[in-house]
């Protein structure tokens, strides 16, 4: 390993690199060759110079190849659900594809204890073959007038140690009556406990429904342009727009147990999210997303 220092001149406002100390032999392992090389044991230091300021970093051929390669990988996973459509269509051969692909991504992070200030934040829905979201794309094939937009899950959990809360966030529109895609947003809040190193238990709690965008049609039925807005029409517009209803769904039975699911988390970094739920419930590929505030 090559361990360099780094100066910084506030003066020339310029990065140099120079080597801090070099090991006297290292050997190179590429395509399963091995080759030696052999640095000289002592490297005269640059004189200190005033104004500068060092930085020690370390690096190695492996760990840079290892990345390019888990990158090109999650690029392959993401080209073979590309054409899905979210998982609405899939052909044999795609989910076979899919599948392979997945599982040579998850090797990568295979038994790493769940990182709970990695997992904090939103991601969003690039694959699924969970019947109970798969539905949704269907009945929105089905129904022309029904559109399901971007599905995300949101996870509050960066300053905790066991668990926290975790909402999905299905954005969705009615043709003529909401906004495309966008008209309305469901939210199926859980609260999740970590029960093994990559194993959650979701609990869930409430449904919700929220931020109504009607479309510009109904806007003209309610208020048109072309007269006065009235008080009553004005006053329905902002019932619409501030409307949120909800749902628990916990049990009130002591003896019952809320609905829940235990899900198996089987991929993570900064900006990909891969899991499967436990029993046969399907498998998820998420993509880092930008914050969603509920």
């Amino acid at each position: 390993m090559i361990t360099l220092y780094y100066r910084f001149s506030s003066k020339s406002m310029a990065f140099v690199m120079a080597p801090l100390t070099i090991t006297p032999a290292y050997k190179i392992v590429h395509n399963g060759r091995t080759s030696q090389v052999t640095i000289p044991n002592a490297v005269r230091m640059p004189r200190n110079l005033p104004n500068t300021t060092y930085w020690r970093c370390s690096a190695t051929a492996t760990d840079t190849s290892l990345l390019y390669e888990v990158e090109n990988r999650k690029h392959d996973l993401l080209r073979a659900v590309q054409e899905t459509e979210r998982g609405l269509k899939t052909t044999p051969e795609q989910r076979s594809s899919i599948e392979e692909a997945l599982v040579t991504v998850e090797k990568y992070d295979a038994g790493e204890p769940i990182d709970l200030a990695k997992l904090d934040g939103t991601w969003r829905l690039q694959y699924t073959s969970a019947p109970d979201v798969v539905v949704l794309f269907e009945a929105a094939s089905r129904l022309p007038i029904f559109q399901v937009g971007q599905i995300f899950q949101k996870f509050e959990c960066r300053n905790e140690s066991d668990g926290g809360v975790v909402r999905n966030i299905i954005k969705w529109g009615i043709q003529n009556l909401l906004e495309d895609n966008e008209g309305a947003t469901l939210l199926v809040s859980a609260k999740f406990s970590v029960v093994s190193r990559r194993n959650i238990f979701l609990q869930f709690e409430e449904i919700t429904l929220q931020d109504i965008v009607i479309s510009e049609q109904l806007q003209a039925v309610i208020a048109p342009a072309l007269l006065p807005r009235t008080f009553l029409s004005l006053q329905i517009l902002q019932f619409i727009r501030s409307f949120k209803a909800q749902i628990p769904v916990t049990s009130t039975s002591p003896q019952r147990r809320s609905i829940g699911g235990l899900y198996y988390l089987s991929y993570m970094d900064n900006n990909m999210l891969v899991g499967r739920a436990v029993g046969g419930g399907g498998i998820f590929v998420f993509t880092r997303a930008q914050p969603f505030v509920c």
